[in-house]
């Protein structure tokens, strides 16, 4: 039921799509003034005391600090450890682990195509939708943004810009080359200019009809690359060079959100603007001297406070006043149906939505809002483990991996584990979190992730990277192997090119999907090799791709797949 009621949506999303040439009314009839424009940016990495605004001694972020200061700010936003299973929440209001997103990267990554998604559902009711930086969640047809409700597109490769998922021959902060509307395309500048400038591009663009604009930048995440002008402050105040980049970069950012800011003002579009800003988990740990994290405990990747507690800024001047603070209990997988239902749209027929709206609270201080239990979790590894990485929490009580307690309240520091002292409390957040993880994991088989189409007419060719490979071993070690799960979606010829590391001797290359095995000799000094009219069949397989090093098979970069005819 639930994959016909995804189909008939999204054929109404396409047509909503293509109505919008004409820029003329949104679809329940209401004037399109009379709902917000969204803009909605995330960082990466930042954490919750990577702010002036949150009593940070050393950086200075003026813009957010203003932001901060026009915003109702939500001080109890939650969010999980690490970056795809964050974005995938955000953009369907669900846990992660139901949206088939497991981890940051060897096809862990990528989101069930079924899922209903935040910009589908504006797309389908007259908003054009954008995207601007990180996706995160499927570089290849159907899991790309913009095969997933946004309609301009201009993203980097995976989890980041300097990672395997790159195209060949690789990237930089400086200079990349980016994904625009399903073609590779290099840009002069640094990342977060680009994508911004990019962003303001497209708020120019749609000035006169509803808009989401999705600013979803890479930075402040490593590899910490930045002009030396921004870093040159920080190093004068004594830090070290790792986290004097790491605040030039988030300088940088708050450069670029004064400069979006601006503009929007300069446009008239403040007041029926919908801003939030947000980050995609807790800080990373950089750097040898200590760093300011707000009395947090933890960084990124764990799921005490310091990991999952993140700032969270709405501005909307039209609706509410600035200056207040919020201390509901709030996350990632409120804000589609908060969204949705500031906006007056209703939650597509047959789609389960995890979150809760904001919007009583947000027009309201003294609103009431339900007592609830929230849950978070994340490893490594191809499928959710019970009690691995996972914590429950309510307004008062915080359960870490199923054992330790800690009082939010009284503790909000997290320092003194109280399970001994309250076993009643423990079991009954132990049971309710069994209830959760069955809930989210039981129905899917996360040993198999949602597969790459071969062969369509959205992507042709297609770049297979390392992103989506799944591996035993290091990703990055060119000494592993691993393979893809593909799914031919036409028969016919097809030519498949590797790209790999020279070899000093010659080697042999060779390809293998459902019966189709194939080798080729690789002179000396070549990186690369092409398997010419290969004749694949329709169907579902695993695309395994490597070159003998040494005489023992090893893993290739790129895996280039064409469909030629037939």
């Amino acid at each position: 039921m639930m994959r016909m009621n995804r189909r008939g949506f999204l054929s109404s999303s396409m047509a909503a799509a293509g109505a919008l040439s004409g820029c003329a009314t949104t679809h329940t009839g209401r004037a399109d003034r009379a709902r917000p424009n969204i803009v909605l940016i995330i960082t990466d990495d930042q954490g919750y005391g990577d702010l002036s605004c949150h009593g940070n001694p050393i950086l200075k972020t003026p813009n957010l600090d203003r932001l901060h200061d026009e915003s109702v700010r939500f001080t109890q936003f939650h969010v999980c450890p690490v970056c795809s299973p964050t974005r995938s929440s955000l953009m369907t209001g669900r846990y992660h682990y139901r949206t088939g997103v497991v981890d940051t990267y060897q096809g862990r990554s990528m989101m069930d195509p079924d899922e209903t998604t935040l910009p589908q559902v504006l797309a389908a009711h007259g908003y054009r939708t954008g995207i601007f930086g990180k996706w995160h969640l499927g570089d290849n047809y159907p899991m790309r943004a913009m095969d997933r409700g946004f309609q301009e597109a201009l993203v980097h490769g995976g989890g980041g810009l300097s990672q395997p998922s790159d195209p060949p021959p690789g990237n930089r902060y400086f200079d990349p080359v980016l994904n625009h509307n399903g073609m590779w395309e290099k840009h002069e500048g640094y990342c977060t200019d680009i994508f911004t400038h990019a962003a303001i591009r497209f708020i120019e663009q749609c000035r006169d009809i509803p808009f989401f604009a999705y600013l979803a930048l890479n930075a402040p995440h490593v590899p910490l690359e930045i002009a030396e002008s921004y870093a040159a402050p920080y190093l004068a105040r004594g830090v070290d060079e790792k986290t004097a980049r790491l605040y030039g970069m988030i300088a940088n950012i708050d450069e670029n959100i004064g400069r979006l800011t601006a503009r929007l003002d300069a446009l008239g579009l403040v007041e029926n603007t919908w801003l939030i800003f947000m980050t995609d988990n807790g800080a990373q740990a950089v750097g040898d001297t200590p760093r300011y994290n707000a009395g947090l405990r933890g960084w990124k990747g764990t799921v005490y406070e310091g990991g999952i507690r993140v700032p969270c800024f709405m501005r909307w001047p039209r609706k509410w006043r600035g200056g207040q603070d919020r201390d509901t209990l709030a996350a990632h997988i409120d804000v589609m149906p908060t969204l949705l239902d500031a906006c007056g749209i209703e939650t597509p027929k047959g789609v389960h939505l995890d979150g809760i709206s904001l919007w009583p609270v947000l027009c309201d201080s003294e609103a009431a809002w339900p007592e609830r239990t929230l849950f978070t979790q994340w490893h490594r590894g191809d499928r959710p483990e019970p009690y691995r990485g996972c914590a429950v929490f309510t307004r008062h009580y915080k359960l870490v991996d199923g054992k330790e307690l800690y009082d939010r309240v009284a503790d909000p520091g997290e320092s003194t584990d109280i399970a001994a002292e309250h076993p009643d409390i423990v079991a009954k957040m132990r049971q309710e979190y069994e209830a959760w993880f069955e809930d989210v994991c039981g129905k899917r088989d996360f040993s198999i992730p949602p597969r790459i189409h071969l062969g369509t007419r959205h992507e042709n060719p297609t770049l297979l990277t390392r992103q989506d490979w799944r591996c035993e071993t290091n990703w990055t070690d060119p000494r592993s192997l691993g393979y893809w799960e593909v799914n031919v979606v036409r028969s016919g010829w097809y030519d498949i090119s590797f790209e790999f590391a020279p070899r000093t001797t010659g080697e042999i290359a060779r390809f293998h999907i459902h019966d189709v095995m194939r080798e080729v000799n690789v002179p000396a000094g070549a990186g690369a090799c092409t398997f010419k009219n290969v004749s694949l069949k329709h169907g579902e397989g695993r695309l395994e791709a490597a070159v003998t090093l040494n005489g023992q098979p090893a893993g290739v970069r790129y895996v280039t797949i064409k469909r030629t005819g037939g």
